[in-house]
């Protein structure tokens, strides 16, 4: 009897035990299928990001377009499109590595771990680094060669910007020192940039003041003493320019969370309370113009994006409103008043000083005092908004000026009277041209 308890106890024991590893496997499964999931998940969000930014960029494209004179427009379109696939280059190569230290050259089977998020992150990253040549392109329309620019596009993506952005971004040290981590000690937090107020456009409009300097005015712009305007070819292709620019700026901002658990509703209303600042602002300050006003909402935008996840609805309203009248003010005073600074878009104003103020701003309405998250510091967002400055001005000299140097990059007079489509392209933007 005893002999027949203890087998059925060994049975029902071993029965348990089988029972426990049978649940324990399942729950192993369901953690790798839920992990999985999770990756899949953030894989598909940052890739979505991706598509959106780089839309983005047929934005840059059309809005140049639209503000150059017709002779320039094949010209435009196409160093958008070849500006972007140089950049990739020298990001994949030398821009990436710098900043996040990942090198790509090594078997396609470890680049697919984690169902191949770090790739499509760089894909993402990318479109960021590729925004500065886009940028600086506005900026020296219609009066640059092609090739030495396409070479200077290379250099500042593959050098300048990833310096900066893996010191923000990354938190890299330089000769041992590292820049976020003196910014907390001594100020309570680092340099708080969450999409690119000043590691994409404040770098890519300071970048763009460098380079307009070295390339010159248009001829023509300064006639018996007086700056001659020279109006935009294409409002509706402006405006289209503007549209798609706004639209994907909210892939811009709201996936730079880069993750599905970091996605904030806060972010995209603050985008959207910004850009609604800047186009009132401009309309008023501009005086109903329809350049000022599809410019304006860009202003916000840019000056938003490195405290759109942390200030309040009404202070993003507030600092994209400062936005849109900055840039309108600022692009009027120079061009009148400093003719040799011949920024066709006005990228200096709309994405340097913008970008600068949007800087200084995430200091001052990311504070909870004005209705913010907190988490950021005044004079932290003032030194690393003016470092961003100094590497860009700094680079932006270096490279376009050696490259001037070496083989210029300034079209000569005849072409440039001719126009850059039929200089370079040999055909316009019309059968009939």
């Amino acid at each position: 009897m005893s002999d027949c308890f203890d087998q059925a106890f060994r049975l029902k024991t071993e029965e348990e035990k089988r029972g426990l590893n049978v649940a324990t496997e399942n729950l192993a499964n369901v953690s790798v299928a839920v992990e999985t999931l999770v990756q899949s998940s953030n894989t598909m969000f940052i890739l979505l990001g991706a598509i959106m930014v780089l839309a983005m960029h047929a934005g840059f494209a059309f809005l140049e377009v639209g503000t150059v004179r017709h002779k320039n427009q094949v010209n435009a379109l196409v160093k958008i499109l070849t500006d972007f696939g140089i950049s990739t280059i020298a990001y994949f190569f030398v821009g990436y590595q710098i900043a996040y230290g990942m090198d790509f050259l090594v078997g396609a089977t470890e680049l697919v771990e984690s169902n191949g998020y770090e790739l499509v992150k760089f894909f993402f990253l990318l479109t960021f680094a590729a925004a500065i040549p886009a940028i600086v392109s506005g900026g020296v329309a219609e009066r640059a060669k092609f090739y030495p620019m396409l070479v200077a596009s290379s250099l500042i993506v593959a050098l300048v910007y990833p310096f900066f952005e893996g010191i923000i971004w990354n938190g890299n040290s330089v000769m041992g020192f590292n820049f976020q981590e003196w910014l907390e000690a001594s100020f309570g937090a680092g340099f708080h940039d969450f999409a690119g107020s000043i590691v994409v456009h404040g770098v890519g409009g300071w970048i763009g003041f460098a380079a307009i300097i070295v390339l010159g005015a248009r001829k023509g712009r300064y006639r018996d003493g007086r700056v001659v305007a020279f109006a935009p070819s294409n409002i509706p292709f402006l405006a289209l320019g503007a549209w798609i620019l706004a639209v994907g700026w909210f892939g811009f901002n709201v996936m730079s969370a880069q993750t599905m658990d970091g996605i904030s509703g806060l972010v995209a209303v603050n985008s959207l309370m910004a850009m609604v600042g800047g186009t009132i602002a401009a309309m008023v300050v501009g005086k109903k113009d329809p350049g000022f006003i599809h410019n304006g909402p860009l202003a916000g935008l840019v000056a938003v994006c490195a405290g759109s996840d942390v200030m309040h609805p009404i202070g993003s309203l507030v600092v994209g409103a400062v936005a849109g009248g900055l840039f309108v003010f600022a692009f009027t005073y120079v061009q009148n008043k400093f003719p040799k600074f011949d920024d066709v878009l006005g990228v200096w104003p709309l994405h340097g000083l913008c970008g600068l103020w949007g800087g200084i701003a995430a200091g001052i309405f990311g504070l909870e005092a004005f209705g913010g998250m907190g988490g950021v510091s005044f004079m932290s967002q003032l030194i690393g908004s003016i470092a961003g400055i100094a590497v860009a001005v700094i680079g932006g000299f270096l490279v376009y000026g050696i490259v001037d140097k070496i083989v210029g990059i300034r079209l000569d007079e005849e072409s440039e009277y001719n126009g850059a489509d039929l200089s370079i392209h040999k055909i316009g933007a019309n059968s009939e041209d």
